[in-house]
């Protein structure tokens, strides 16, 4: 709604600009504007109109840029008004929110660089990895219900996994007591450097919020920031890096199933359908239990190992669970379309995320 109320003003404001023009060019009579406009100034009214009309589009089309075009036209529709100051002097309450606006559009755009300039080290360090496929000996080493769920997924007979990227739509929430956040995200993970860089842009009582997690080799952070300018929360320290190797590890489970013929993974124990796995990297550990069915689906994932954020900021070691659901083709494989987050508390669960997998490519470059 927000940004349809932005569009909206963007568009107007643009239209508006279009009475100097036609009043300086005789196309129309305008009663609005009382003082005369010669034909050079009425083409910077027309320009205007079009450097408002051109980040519209740009704007709606979401390209990242469309705040660039928004500039010129602010310090030209300003410099405009003030020459016809008593005719014109509301349009300064559009500038202001139109610059505001393009100011949290800048915010944006600076902010997911940060985010791009992380993935293309990632992509840049792995680009020339060779490639080979996994094997049914890749397997052989592993639990039979993982060997059934590689199977299943498709992973046998396709090349080996050293990156990927995933998309995905959902709803967050940090308490029960908390409104769903509307939630899209981009992240990339990379085998050869555990590394996981994750960026979401959610939306908080109709304003935009962006939050970057970044996890490498151990060592990881949560920043999270509204209009992508004014921090709301950060962590960061050793239970960050803990959280977020258990999280690594149910990235590679949930959506790289491939990747589980990696040596950083000991198989310890069995038990019907689940199987309890051990990850080791860089001088942390964490393991989990993986629930399949007799189809060969991973249908959960628990661990005791990562922490949640207090709302005091401190950490504490909860519980953790992703139960999966909904498999369906995804570029050639077979994989859980839907899953939950959710962290058991003494008084009970919070299922505090939502995930839908729109898309999922391996070995990016």
């Amino acid at each position: 709604m927000l940004r349809l109320f932005f569009a909206l003003v963007l568009f107007l404001h643009g239209l508006i600009h279009l009475m100097g023009f036609a009043k300086a060019y005789k196309f129309a009579e305008i009663s609005q504007l009382t003082q005369t406009i010669s034909k050079p100034i009425g083409a910077l009214w027309g320009l205007t109109a079009l450097l408002f009309t051109i980040a519209t589009l740009l704007f709606v089309l979401k390209k990242e840029g469309w705040w660039i075009w928004v500039v010129p036209a602010v310090v030209l529709s300003q410099i405009l008004i003030f020459g016809s100051w008593q005719d014109a002097k509301f349009g300064t309450i559009a500038n202001v929110l139109v610059l505001m606006g393009a100011i949290i559009g800048f915010g944006t755009t600076r902010y997911f660089n940060t985010y791009q300039r992380e993935v293309k080290t990632g992509l840049v360090r792995t680009a020339s990895m060779p490639e080979s496929l996994v094997t049914e000996a890749d397997i052989k080493p592993l639990p039979l219900p993982v060997q059934h769920y590689l199977r299943y997924v498709g992973a046998v007979g396709k090349p080996k996994v050293h990156s990927f990227k995933v998309v995905f739509n959902g709803k967050i929430r940090k308490n029960e007591q908390s409104a769903w956040m509307p939630f899209s995200s981009e992240q990339y993970n990379f085998m050869d450097v555990p590394t996981r860089l994750f960026f979401m842009k959610a939306t908080m009582m109709g304003l935009p919020v962006a939050g970057f997690h970044s996890f490498k080799n151990g060592e990881a952070f949560m920043d999270i920031r509204l209009l992508s300018l004014f921090r709301v929360q950060y962590q960061t320290g050793k239970e960050m890096g803990i959280a977020e190797t258990v999280t690594f590890f149910n990235d590679m489970c949930c959506m790289a199933p491939a990747t589980l013929i990696d040596k950083r993974i000991e198989w310890l124990e069995t038990d019907g359908n689940k199987v309890k796995a051990v990850f080791t990297n860089n001088g942390i550990t964490i393991s989990a239990w993986l629930y399949f069915n007799d189809e060969g689906q991973l249908i959960n994932f628990i661990s005791n190992d990562r922490y949640a954020a207090g709302d005091d900021n401190t950490m504490r070691q909860l519980p953790w669970a992703t139960p999966l659901k909904d498999y369906k083709a995804i570029n050639g494989y077979r994989l859980a379309g839907n899953a939950e987050a959710i962290y058991t508390y003494p008084e009970g669960d919070l299922i505090y995320g939502t995930f839908s997998t729109q898309n999922i490519v391996y070995n990016a470059e």
